[in-house]
């Protein structure tokens, strides 16, 4: 039998080729995950030094200047410091669940991130369910507090693990009625790039802020509590639980829990600029400029970078209140942050739901 080895060599070539094709496929598909990832870490990074200077703004300080230009590479500094300190672990704690805590809390606010849309089509999922699909996730991160404050065999950690799954509890059903409000009456859709495209029409006048006042407030405490920030930062209060589920924790570990902090202060933060303030779409009303919003449609360079840039400047407008908010108002008490949350957001959201349900019927 006479092989013929021209045959054989481009059988192998080809089989390299495929395997080429496979190895690039797969680039492919991670690239816009490690982007994102990129971009989260960078917005991050920036939440960190805003929060430094506009603190030392309120309280009179220079703040960070040292690390860099203006001290923008402070949180780096910070986090590379974290990163070469001594993991410690408690003698009589659960290792296991003590380790994965802080894992769960960050992960489960990362993959949140997968259904915020940047742009017409620049979103990694458009899911449709893709606002309960972050309510769900992120009702996962208080899991991960809890087990660190169980693991940590200390009473202050563990009773600051069950003020957080409380406090989440307490605060994810009036954020949810919200958004359940909006996807009924506004937008018929809970996929978020269906949302702000309801938003699209009459720019600045479209928002979901008008139709939707009383839900705005609902949902801009309850986001952030959901944060736990500042006034409602019980789970970790310094005067009466050391720090919190955090207490026996140490070097990136004990980095891992302001990091998701500061990704759940960004997600939430998107979010309302999702659901409220129109999104990547130009504030200025379709009447007076019609042209301009061709850019919600098109998918060129300048169009997306425009796009991108509208939502991080209405983001970050929202995370200045949500700073400023940290450093202004004092703490609540474990009794009246519950009794806000169920005694009055509840009915409030109850309400707002019942209202948009009924212009809902009558508008048929």
């Amino acid at each position: 039998m006479i092989i013929d080895t021209t045959e054989i060599q481009n059988i192998h070539s080809f089989s390299r080729l495929e395997s080429l094709n496979e190895i690039l496929k797969s680039i492919w598909m991670l690239l816009p995950i490690f982007t994102l990832v990129l971009g989260i870490t960078m917005g991050v990074l920036v939440i960190v030094w805003l929060e430094r200077e506009i603190a030392a703004g309120v309280q009179q300080r220079i703040g960070p200047e040292y690390a860099g230009p203006l001290g923008i590479l402070q949180a780096l500094a910070d986090g590379v410091k974290l990163l070469f300190k001594e993991n410690l672990l408690p003698s009589r704690g659960d290792t296991s669940l003590f380790s994965i805590g802080p894992s769960i809390a960050v992960i489960s606010i990362l993959l949140s991130y997968s259904v915020i849309p940047f742009g017409y089509h620049l979103v990694l999922a458009d899911l449709k369910i893709g606002v309960f699909l972050w309510i769900a996730i992120s009702s996962i991160a208080p899991i991960g507090l809890l087990m660190s404050g169980y693991a940590s065999n200390n009473k202050y950690s563990f009773l600051g693990g069950l003020r957080a799954a409380a406090q989440s509890l307490s605060y994810e059903i009036p954020l949810t009625l919200c958004v359940l409000s909006i996807s009924l009456r506004v937008s018929n859709s809970s996929s978020t790039v269906d949302i702000v495209e309801a938003q699209s029409k009459y720019g600045l006048l479209g928002w979901n802020l008008w139709r939707q006042p009383i839900g705005f407030i609902v949902f801009l405490i309850s986001s952030l509590a959901e944060c736990e920030r500042l006034p409602f930062d019980l789970p970790e209060a310094e005067e009466e639980l050391v720090a919190g589920y955090q207490t026996e924790y140490s070097g990136i570990k004990f980095g891992l829990f302001y990091v998701a902090s500061y990704l759940n202060l960004l997600v939430s933060s998107l979010f309302v600029t999702v659901l409220y303030l129109g999104g990547w779409n130009i504030s200025i009303p379709y009447i007076f400029v019609p042209e301009l919003f061709e850019f919600n449609k098109v998918s060129g360079v300048f169009e997306i970078t425009t796009g991108i840039f509208i939502i991080l400047a209405k983001t970050y407008l929202f995370l200045f209140i949500s700073i400023t908010t940290r450093w202004t108002l004092p703490r609540l008490r474990m009794d009246q942050l519950l009794n806000l949350g169920w005694k009055f957001l509840l009915p409030i959201s109850l309400g707002n739901l019942l209202l948009t349900t009924s212009s809902q019927l009558f508008s048929l």
